[in-house]
């Protein structure tokens, strides 16, 4: 990429942003798109504005997301988005204490020294930008004594991250305890969750059996237990019975609209009963869905007395009247074999994967396993794509692989637009398209919770984002570039990729660029959402739950933003000290991800689940193994430089490991486990354990017309004196 290129694609990536602000700034004020722009507001009650729309100026958001403390964002989003505002600001602490010593130091010693004109390999910018090159360590001639300020600045980002991720850790920790001695009651801390339950005896049922083996642990705590049904049929009888109901308040909501004072007896709705209602016999719409309700109601109440009492799985939620009792069954081995009764801390109850409950133990490990394997080839034969994408970081490399296309190429305007933008939209558009297989795979697992579903998947694409992109770009376009020379002299291909690992500097940096500049406009702005929400409201929605569905804008998202950060992560740290001038591109993607993320957390998403923290050791762990990449590239790196002490870093990597098991010996068990004396903060109020139950209970099978005696084989209940804690 020339330097013309790289100027344009900045300079149009900023022009963007700056129209996507005003845009944002203009359409914001309008109340017409509050909805869309503070509907976290909206929910809880809240004005919009915090300050009153009078008052307020087109930069006033940028005051307000500045001025929240961590405790706001607890109060609107939840724990979990403040655990992920702490890993915002401890990479963005990172980038700028090493960029305060490396760009001062490493640009100066790099740029008097020569090392590109006397070694061809050197260059860290494929392409004709000698500019980069001389401000970065592929300027530096082998074995220089300037070697050693790069050498000292390894040493210095690898200080800076073990120092900063350990504070974070102790932070993320005591925000993760304080969340959970809260006074306030909640359903969670008062059930466990148990798998693996054996065949009952013969002269037992399921809900006996489970209530006999619980009463027996905990004589004087155990409240009542659930057991897991089939509900699949149940589910679909209940989805089906919503779907009529909103049908209804459609068609009643279009003939009220139709009643006109010239015409006050309205135009009742009809449709037609078949194929997607588009041939058939014509009905009235209001009639018809009264029949269908009342036509399901009765089969919906039939299957759900079928479902507790003959489609119980080996699986149940029980409850405990008090919340220690609770923490030390879930950390607790109940049976000899570890393979039976397996119980580990509820979640929230939405957060249960029902389906997922009956897998039994082993099938859980040999399913794990199989989606390793899966996810390995996924991750092989995407690099295939990948690294042809690779090839578009220069024209040389798209001339060599579509000749044809050399006169196009020459065109001046046509080679500057596809050096700036083909390569890195082509792989944004590339990355969108896996998120969802991901989550799928992750759910294959049999994993019990939504929340542990996204953190799996998270790790999933961070493997794949890391490998693929960041590893199959950088090889991808090694390999094509130097394929020849490879083919004459295999046994140089390690030291040849390592003196090319560079070639894409300049590809990253308008990588990372396009992300925060585009990426981040298009979040304030909420463009796509905006035009969505209207175009739904003018022409689709007529009911008041339509309207919310149009506009609901769901939560942060942390499957697939949390990966995609840690990619730029991994390449800032990777390209920190060889070509320094990134750093400035991270500290910008990060720092202006707090500032607009902040904003959206305070007023735009809504937390689909809390989790108290869990995604933090994951984070920790996947920003720990970006040090070791980027360790493990400087000592490549040093190496191809013939520098003579590059030995000395090889305590670097060692030392990351060491502090990765230091952290998780220290601080993970309070994330897997909840600690006791946390969970024996006494609460401001006696629990209703009655409503603890119920909110457990599936919509598919809570009715308020089924009798308490017609759930007792699923739900079984005993009385118990009862302690709170």
């Amino acid at each position: 990429m020339d330097f013309a290129s790289f100027l344009t694609s900045l300079v149009t990536s900023f022009i963007i942003f700056v129209v996507l602000m005003v845009l944002f700034a203009c359409l914001s004020a309008k109340p017409g798109n509050n909805v869309v722009y503070y509907p976290n507001r909206i929910l809880k009650g809240m004005d919009p504005f915090e300050g009153g729309s009078k008052t307020r100026n087109p930069f006033s958001w940028i005051k307000e997301a500045l001025s929240s403390s961590e405790q706001n964002v607890i109060t609107m989003s939840g724990v979990d988005t403040a655990v992920y505002f702490v890993f915002l600001s401890t990479v963005l602490g990172i980038l700028v204490f090493s960029g305060l010593i490396l760009l001062p130091v490493l640009l100066p010693v790099a740029a008097t020294d020569n090392g590109v004109k006397f070694n061809a390999t050197a260059t860290t910018s494929n392409g004709t930008f000698n500019e980069l090159d001389k401000l970065s360590m592929g300027n530096i001639s082998e074995n220089s004594p300037r070697l050693w300020a790069f050498f000292a600045a390894t040493y210095w980002v690898s200080i800076v991250t073990i120092y900063l991720l350990w504070k974070a850790y102790n932070h993320v920790s005591w925000l993760r305890s304080e969340a959970l001695r809260t006074p306030e009651v909640r359903s969670q801390q008062f059930a466990v969750v148990v798998r693996d339950i054996p065949h009952p005896p013969q002269d037992q049922t399921r809900k006996e059996q489970v209530d006999s083996y619980f009463k027996a642990i905990y004589p004087e705590t155990f409240y009542r237990s659930m057991i897991i049904t089939d509900n699949k049929q149940v589910n679909k009888l209940y989805e089906e019975l919503e779907g009529y109901k909103k049908k209804l308040e459609r068609a009643e909501a279009i003939y009220a609209a139709s009643k006109t004072t010239a015409k006050p007896e309205g135009t009742r709705p009809s449709n037609s009963t078949g194929f997607l209602g588009l041939m058939g016999e014509k009905v009235d719409s209001i009639e018809y869905y009264n029949e269908k309700i009342s036509e399901i109601i009765p089969k919906l109440e039939s299957e759900q007395k079928v479902t507790l009492r003959e489609k119980q799985l080996n699986a149940a939620v029980v409850f405990l009247t008090n919340r220690v009792a609770a923490s030390s069954a879930a950390q607790s081995l109940h049976a000899q074999m570890v393979d039976t009764w397996t119980v580990f801390d509820s979640p929230e109850p939405g957060q249960l994967i029902w389906t997922n409950l009956k897998i039994r133990f082993f099938e859980r490990e040999v399913r794990q396993y199989v989606v390793y394997v899966i996810v390995a080839l996924t991750i092989f034969f995407y690099m295939i794509p990948i690294a042809f994408i690779s090839a578009f970081t220069t024209l040389g490399n798209l001339v060599k692989l579509l000749p044809f296309l050399k006169p196009v190429v020459k065109i001046v305007a046509v080679k500057t637009i596809l050096e700036a933008y083909l390569p890195q939209i082509a792989l944004i558009i590339f990355l969108a398209l896996l998120p969802k297989f991901l989550h799928f795979l992750s759910k294959l697992e049999g994993i019990p919770t939504e929340s542990h579903v996204v953190r799996a998947a998270s790790g999933k694409y961070f493997y794949f984002t890391v490998l693929n992109v960041f590893i199959g770009v950088t090889i991808g376009g090694t390999l094509f570039s130097t394929f020849k020379t490879i083919e004459k002299d295999p046994n140089n291909i390690v030291e040849m990729l390592a003196s090319n690992l560079p070639d894409n500097a300049t590809f990253f940096l308008t990588f990372v660029a396009l992300k925060f500049f585009v990426g981040y406009g298009l979040e304030l702005s909420r463009i796509v959402p905006l035009i969505i929400y209207h175009l739904k409201r003018k022409f689709l929605c007529k009911t008041e739950a339509e309207l919310k569905a149009a506009w609901f804008p769901g939560d942060l998202g942390y499957g697939t933003r949390v990966p995609a950060d840690m990619l730029i992560v991994t390449i800032v740290l990777c390209y920190s000290v060889i070509a320094p001038l990134i750093i400035p591109f991270g500290v910008m993607y990060f720092g202006l991800g707090w500032l607009i993320l902040r904003n959206q957390a305070l007023k735009v998403y809504v937390p689909a689940y809390e989790s108290y923290g869990r995604m933090w050791p994951h984070i920790h762990n996947r920003v720990l193994a970006s040090l070791i990449l980027y360790q493990l590239t400087m000592l490549g790196y040093f190496g191809v430089h013939k520098f003579l002490y590059t030995p000395f870093l090889i305590p670097l990597p060692l030392l990351s490991l060491l502090f990765g098991f230091v952290c998780a010996k220290k601080f993970y068990p309070a994330f897997q486990k909840p600690a006791l004396e946390v969970a024996a903060n006494h609460l401001k109020e006696a629990p209703n354990m009655e409503l603890i139950f119920r909110s457990f209970i599936p919509p598919c099978l809570n009715s308020d017309k089924v009798d308490e005696d017609q759930f007792e084989d699923a739900l079984s209940h005993v009385s118990r004196s009862v302690s709170f804690a």
